[in-house]
């Protein structure tokens, strides 16, 4: 099978179920930058490899941020159906998700120092990453709010996955300042 298709060079793409759009359509868009950060997590997980990372770290990082690329995947889908029949083509976003991004919020809030400035993204590596995805998060994020569809099931999906995206900003800014905690960077912030 080839990797091109040819089917793009007018500029148009498909939707799930096939319907044809234009690639700068507000779902395209939408699932475009969802892309971009399901990719940009695949470099944080490389980065977990740094040696700076305990084993035990970088398995539960790796772990984690696989888990969220596959939440991710499956709100690139949401964004990708067209408004009309198509809700109820994937099983629902589950609210074990959400929680699981709670969870783990906390979990590394508990290790990390209180939060007393706005934070500077630096370094280390890892830390600056997980802000320039945080940056992608809330792309994608404002990029759903344009989605609606007049399918209920769909758009009850749409709204969960509007909510995930919020919690996973808030993840990816704490996992920021989890790493500069398990690096011993010191923190930057913006004082005025």
């Amino acid at each position: 099978m080839k990797i091109y298709t040819k089917t793009g060079d007018q500029g148009t793409t498909s939707l799930v179920g096939g319907k044809r759009v234009f690639k700068n359509d507000p779902r395209v868009e939408a699932y475009g930058d969802a892309d971009e950060l399901i990719s940009y997590l695949g470099l944080i997980i490389a980065e977990s490899e740094n040696p700076a990372n305990t084993a035990e770290t970088a398995t539960k990082i790796r772990k984690d941020l696989l888990r969220i690329q596959q939440v991710l995947m499956k709100v690139s889908a949401f964004f990708a159906m067209p408004e009309e029949g198509t809700g109820k083509a994937l099983k629902p976003m589950e609210d074990e998700e959400i929680t699981f991004l709670e969870q783990s919020i906390d979990e590394m809030t508990g290790q990390i120092p209180p939060l007393k400035a706005f934070v500077i993204p630096g370094a280390p590596i890892q830390a600056a990453h997980c802000h320039v995805a945080r940056t992608i998060c809330r792309r994608v994020e404002r990029r759903s709010i344009n989605l609606h569809s007049t399918d209920q099931n769909l758009e009850n999906n749409l709204s969960k996955c509007k909510q995930y995206l919020n919690r996973l900003s808030d993840y990816l800014f704490t996992l920021a300042r989890f790493f500069n905690t398990v690096t011993s960077t010191p923190e930057v912030f913006w004082l005025p």
